[in-house]
């Protein structure tokens, strides 16, 4: 931890289980309209059930050196992420939140996080404490209704790939590193004179000695969500969304 690094407390650790919960508990008032970056989309009417996990944590090796302005984000605040294999057909090499379709054996979209969370990073679901469900965003391009679950890590347990297949890596990203404007910009997609702009994200990518060794880029589904929860939080700093973040696309 960098020598002026500021340990969190347990009041900060309650004040940002807190808000998270309060937000979980807005998502269910009437009129609430959701993440404004899906607001209006359709739902396909052969929609596949998916859900998420969105998980925080805290007590990570390494600890963002920003110092979030948000007071309920200290610098060992995390979130768990994994990159996705460069062989998939789908998505290849994107960051995702662990997750996937609900399987006929599930009890709704808290279970099958919870079960793709474990199948993909090895997480001890026993130590999470699930905080709830947000608003079910759908994906027409890939006909899924996905159910965010937010979470928080009450007792963190070691996380890895389990299936090189699947994924490239398993990290957990600090919050901090997230909201920091200097991480933060635009990803664009430009193709038959239309452009389709989202937030975008830098992680630093460490090895296993604690090395930097370069960096994720989380955009796309991933980055929107992430986007979308900092703002309803309070937790997000002001950011350059015209500075465009290089996106490598495959032909």
């Amino acid at each position: 931890m960098p020598a002026d690094a500021r340990p969190q407390t347990a009041r900060d650790q309650r004040s940002a289980r807190d808000q998270l919960t309060a937000v979980v508990q807005a998502a269910s008032a009437p009129g609430t309209h959701g993440f404004e970056a899906f607001a209006g989309l359709p739902t396909p009417a052969d929609a596949r059930p998916a859900a998420v996990l969105i998980l925080f944590g805290v007590l990570d090796s390494l600890p963002s050196d920003h110092d979030a302005q948000a007071t309920a984000v200290s610098r060992d605040l995390d979130v768990l992420l994994l990159a996705r294999a460069t062989t998939l057909r789908s998505h290849a090499g994107q960051v995702a939140f662990p997750g996937g379709r609900l399987d006929p054996g599930d009890d709704g979209p808290v279970a099958a996080a919870l079960r793709e969370a474990w199948e993909e990073t090895g997480l001890d679901t026993s130590g999470v404490d699930v905080l709830g469900t947000l608003e079910n965003i759908p994906l027409e391009y890939s006909l899924h209704l996905v159910t965010p679950v937010l979470a928080w890590w009450r007792h963190p347990s070691p996380v890895r790939v389990v299936d090189e297949a699947e994924s490239a890596d398993v990290f957990r990203a600090p919050v901090a590193d997230l909201l920091n404007p200097a991480n933060r910009g635009a990803t664009v997609i430009r193709r038959d004179g239309q452009e389709w702009r989202g937030p975008g994200f830098f992680v630093p990518r460490f090895d296993a000695q604690g090395t930097r060794v370069g960096e994720h880029l989380v955009w796309g589904f991933t980055g929107m969500v992430l986007d979308g929860l900092f703002d309803r939080l309070g937790w997000t700093e002001p950011w350059d969304d015209t500075r465009e973040l290089p996106l490598a696309l495959p032909d």
